[in-house]
């Protein structure tokens, strides 16, 4: 099937409305379908058939539409016609089947409704109140808190602010050299383990140059001595490699581990097919250095000579939150998938996780670039979205303050404008709820040391303390 036969699942999906109607029972066997599916759609579609259907549809979605062009094809779009290949019963189960990934797109549409509240609600015994700390902003991509309480917050713009107790701002001097490139710029910030004798911070940024008329950016890595609202003593750790043109996939986030160990990560910098899969070079993987900016001599990648020493592990997308688990020290990331397939992993050293040669995504145009979810020697998602919510920023909730929440994962979501809380067993998701609703573009989330989490919304930048309110 080409690609155009988009327009035939589309009003394959209606008819199987007709059927889902009808019965809309969740013990309903879809396994026919999708073998069904697998077998005739996937060369075109991608094995993921809710990242296909998390679009617009041109020709609606009705039932009647759906099955008339599966059943008939659209000779003008190149979609052949299955009315010889399949009964009108196996059209509308697979009509059906597709319905459900269309389905599931819908619950994640808050697009059209307005906030009116600073309340939200949960689905615990408490609300969630805003509590405004800073607005003003733009993109507050960033957030750490200085032992006395002040938060400091990064703009990707390129400023670095210090706010206090009065909500009071201070212009932090002595930031790297940067400025907005995309979704890149000033980005993370972290303090060290031992901020409160050594006075040292570390930030992410887009590293700019000129070539010619070119500009070109990488992510970097930079230690600073933090004194009297002053950044001194600068120093860039890691300068990731190759510069790209590419204004996208930064990456960017970083995390100490108890031990003492930098762990950040940088994206595939839209390199997909160069980048990620390839150990020489920093771009696609999760790093690990030491807080001087050497490499750990355990480094699973430090006696190969074609390899960049700091990988930790590989084939990643964009991983924009990355978060120890307090519970058991492991670390977790989350990543941009495409069209589909955000990736939530368990980060081990030297494993594979796939990008792009496994994906439950597709390309934003509806194409695929992979038929594999799965393939031996690479690591599987623990949990993956579809459609992808464009997660952004995560913590673990080591707290007490929010009853029944403790040592679950919030990520943020981009595309939503809600704040996501994944219930966790183990090493397993085993529940989501969504707050916030349409609270807007949620960059970062963060639990303080003070207990209470924190989240960072973007254009405009406003950060929220979320306060737990008592159910009356």
């Amino acid at each position: 099937m080409k690609k155009t036969i988009l327009w035939g699942t589309i009003l394959c999906l209606g008819a199987w409305l007709v059927a889902c109607q009808s019965n809309k029972s969740p013990e309903r066997d879809f396994s026919a379908a999708k073998e069904r599916f697998t077998t005739n759609c996937s060369g075109c579609h991608g094995a993921q058939m809710e990242a296909f259907t998390d679009r617009k549809w041109k020709h609606g979605n009705a039932p009647d539409s759906l099955f008339k062009t599966i059943k008939y094809g659209l000779s003008d779009l190149g979609m052949p016609t299955f009315e010889a290949a399949f009964t009108d019963e196996e059209i509308n189960d697979l009509v059906a089947y597709i319905r459900t990934g269309i389905e599931n797109t819908g619950q994640y549409e808050f697009e059209e409704e307005t906030v009116r509240s600073d309340t939200f609600p949960a689905t615990v015994d408490f609300d969630l109140k805003l509590d405004t700390i800073y607005s003003g902003g733009e993109v507050p991509w960033g957030m750490v808190f200085l032992p006395n309480g002040d938060l400091l917050v990064t703009e990707v713009k390129g400023e670095l602010l210090r706010i206090n107790a009065k909500q009071e701002k201070t212009k932090i001097k002595g930031v790297p050299s940067t400025q907005q490139f995309g979704q890149g710029g000033l980005m993370d910030i972290e303090l060290h383990p031992d901020f409160d004798t050594n006075q040292i911070l570390y930030i992410s940024y887009s590293k700019i140059k000129i070539e010619g008329s070119d500009t070109l950016a990488t992510t970097a890595i930079a230690r600073y001595k933090y004194a009297g609202d002053s950044l001194t003593d600068g120093k860039d750790l890691i300068v990731a490699t190759p510069y790209s043109k590419k204004p996208y996939h930064f990456g960017s986030r970083i995390e100490f581990d108890a031990a003492g160990y930098l762990f950040f990560s940088v994206g595939d910098r839209g390199s997909r097919d160069v980048n990620p899969q390839n150990l020489d070079n920093h771009c696609g993987k999760i790093h690990r250095i030491l807080d001087d900016g050497s490499i750990p001599e355990d480094n699973p990648f430090v006696g190969d000579s074609t390899a960049v020493p700091s990988i930790y592990s590989y084939g990643h997308r964009n991983p924009q939150g990355i978060a120890f688990n307090p519970q058991d020290g492991l670390l977790w990331e989350h990543e941009h998938g495409p069209r589909g397939g955000d990736e939530l992993n368990i980060i081990q050293a030297s494993l594979n996780y796939g990008w792009p040669e496994v994906s439950y995504g597709i390309n934003y145009d509806g194409t695929i670039f992979t038929s594999d979810t799965t393939r031996q020697g690479m690591q599987s998602p623990i949990h993956y979205w579809v459609p992808s919510i464009a997660p952004c920023g995560m913590d673990f909730v080591d707290s007490d303050l929010y009853p029944g929440w403790e040592g679950q994962l919030l990520t943020a979501s981009l595309r939503f404008k809600y704040l996501n809380l994944c219930k966790i067993e183990g090493k397993k998701v085993v529940e989501e709820e969504r707050l916030l609703h349409n609270i807007g573009r949620i960059r970062n989330v963060k639990v303080a040391p003070d207990g209470y989490i924190y989240v960072a919304i973007e254009q405009p930048g406003y950060i929220f303390k979320l306060l737990p309110i008592k159910k009356s």
